[in-house]
């Protein structure tokens, strides 16, 4: 099914997003395949700085996602991989949404405008680390035309994790 997907915008992240992260993804739904439990605010403001240096460093980082009313309702973007294993030294796209925003293609739509600026950025190939569970994200990973390439078990969750890659030097099958 094609259907026509939502009008997103994607900022930079400024230190009061910290506040509507923490609010937003303070849901066991939402962090189910990222520890399970809520993160505390200062998590969300150290991640939201580190995307802001990303940003002034790389020309790109974890955007926060606006939907048509310019209500934050998530996150999407890239930034370098900085784990010891896995696909060490790649940049990964991403993405977490609120509950509420969920199956309404909001991050389909806010992860193409990722893709499109990360080839304006001229960076040659992504990927996406999705825990195998996590049937929603791997549906995202697919729309996006991307593959995948590589099983990893996460060290600390002992869980199956999948690495999708896109090249980006190439359109993907799905660009239309």
């Amino acid at each position: 099914m094609n259907r026509a997907l939502p009008a997103v915008r994607l900022r930079v992240p400024t230190h009061e997003d910290a506040f509507d992260w923490h609010r937003i993804f303070d849901d066991p739904d939402v962090m189910e395949f990222h520890g399970g439990r809520s993160a505390e605010l200062s998590v969300y403001e150290e991640l939201t700085a580190r995307q802001r240096r990303h940003d002034a460093e790389l020309g790109f980082c974890l955007w926060t996602v606006l939907d048509g009313s310019g209500q934050v309702i998530g996150f999407t973007g890239a930034q370098p991989w900085e784990r010891s294993w896995g696909p060490v030294g790649e940049i990964e796209i991403g993405w977490r949404l609120g509950r509420e925003h969920w199956g309404k293609g909001y991050v389909t739509a806010a992860a193409r405008q990722t893709l499109e600026r990360m080839r304006d950025a001229g960076v040659p190939g992504v990927v996406a680390m999705v825990d195998a569970r996590n049937a929603r994200s791997v549906a995202v990973a697919q729309r996006l035309g991307m593959r995948l390439a590589e099983t990893f078990t996460t060290p600390a969750s002992e869980r199956t994790g999948h690495c999708y890659r896109l090249d980006l030097q190439r359109p993907s099958a799905d660009a239309a």
